[in-house]
Parts: C-alpha cells; sequence; structure tokens
C-alpha cells in the first residue's frame, strides 16, 4: 500500500467513525483495535531514532503489542525520508539541525520548537489505522508507571493476576496529574465505571464476563506514552 493510499484510509476511516459511532465502550478490551501507539522514545534530537509500535485489543483475545504492519509519514510531507522499515520495525531517525530549521521556517514554528511528525500507521491487512505524532528536535522519554502509585483495590498494583469480588466496585487509582496526563482505564472483565479519570471503579456485574484482562494507557502531555495490562478475573 502507498503512502498516499494509507493517508486517505486514515481520513476514510476517521471520517465513518464520526458519523456512525464505536458500538463498544470506549473502555472495552474485548474488541478489534488500536489502543494506543507508542513512540519509543517520543522525542528525538538530531540524528536519534525512535522505533513505533502499539497495543492492540482483538476481539475473543489478548492483548498483543506489535510493530506497526505499515506506516507512512502523514505531515510534515517533506519529512517522508524520516520514516524507513529496517526488516522488523519501523523506525525514524531526526534529520539534522540543518534540515529541521528549514522545515520550522516553513511551518512557522519557533527556532527552538520541535516538530511534530504525524505517522500513520495500519494493521490486520490495513483493516485498522491510528495516528501517532513524534516531536522532533528534542529528546523526551516515555512516562513510567512505575512512580505513578497505581493501586488497585486499595493495593499497590503488581504484576500478579488480579482477583476480586463480583458485583462489588474495585477502585482503580493513578497518582497522574490530569493538568499534564491523560488515563485511560481498558478491561474485558466486568464493567468499567470512570474509564478516562485517574481515579475509576471496576465492577463485575452478574451479565459481565468474570475473566479477561485490566489495562491502563497513561499519555503526558508530549508525545509520550505507556501501558500496563494484568490478567483479571472475578470469583
Amino acid at each position: 500500500m502507498t503512502r498516499a493510499l494509507i493517508i486517505a484510509s486514515i481520513l476514510a476511516i476517521g471520517a465513518a467513525a464520526g458519523c456512525t459511532g464505536d458500538l463498544d465502550p470506549p473502555w472495552q478490551l474485548d474488541h478489534d483495535r488500536i489502543i494506543a501507539v507508542r513512540a519509543t522514545p517520543p522525542g528525538i534530537a538530531a540524528g536519534e531514532s525512535s522505533a513505533l509500535d502499539a497495543l492492540l485489543g482483538h476481539k475473543g483475545a489478548p492483548t498483543r503489542v506489535a510493530p506497526p504492519e505499515l506506516a507512512a509519514v502523514v505531515s510534515p510531507a517533506s519529512l517522508a525520508e524520516t520514516l524507513r522499515f529496517d526488516g522488523t520495525n519501523w523506525v525514524i531517525t531526526a534529520p539534522s539541525e540543518q534540515r529541521l530549521a528549514q522545515v520550522r521556517a516553513e511551518l512557522g514554528l519557533a527556532a527552538d520548537a520541535p516538530v511534530k511528525l504525524t505517522v500513520g500507521v495500519s494493521y490486520e491487512s490495513q483493516a485498522l489505522f491510528a495516528t501517532k505524532v513524534v516531536e522532533l528536535g528534542r529528546s523526551a522519554t516515555n512516562p513510567s508507571l512505575v512512580s505513578m502509585n497505581m493501586q488497585i483495590a486499595g493495593a499497590p498494583a503488581g504484576s500478579a493476576e488480579i482477583v476480586v469480588e463480583p458485583l462489588v466496585a474495585v477502585p482503580l487509582s493513578i497518582d497522574a496529574d490530569d493538568q499534564h496526563y491523560d488515563v485511560t482505564w481498558l478491561t474485558s472483565c466486568g464493567t468499567m465505571h470512570d474509564f478516562d479519570l485517574p481515579n475509576a471503579y471496576l465492577k463485575v456485574e452478574a451479565e459481565d464476563p468474570t475473566s479477561g484482562e485490566l489495562a491502563v494507557v497513561l499519555r503526558d502531555d508530549g508525545a509520550g506514552v505507556a501501558w500496563n495490562v494484568w490478567p483479571i478475573r472475578a470469583e
């Protein structure tokens, strides 16, 4: 698929989503979707490189992390050469300081402003599309969930399977300042409440699935993103 076709597909799918809506709630993991796209790192200085991957949801199957099947620079089009496939990953390499200065002038940006490179990515034989912004001209790192004091049911969140009681509101929390971070809680076990707040809760109702996964996605006010996924069951 050419760059032009990838961009056209992204625009068409975005328009269709805006018209029809999504039948599944936004916190539902049991759904074919791109949950979050990550660049590691999300900001790169001249000559540095960043690799792309994404957290993917699948109907009737666990989540997975994978590099894009295809990718293309959406904007600025003049920086299309910054993206390449190395045989395994799609990699962005920031151009020279001189080239970045030229692009800033073209875009009317300040001399020290990062250049926001928008990349379109696709999965599942081009059935799923999303975009990702990577900031060129400054180094940055993805946020760390380890430092965010995540709590599940009042206890620190580890890496082990989570076991909850059915019909009980299970509090979920993360110490993320909502002025600088966006938090999304997702699940395929139970029903999520306040999914887009640092403090949410999960309740496994009688008609809900009693096993699946729980996830949290953290986005910072730059281009950074981090996530964690746990197996979860109710008994």
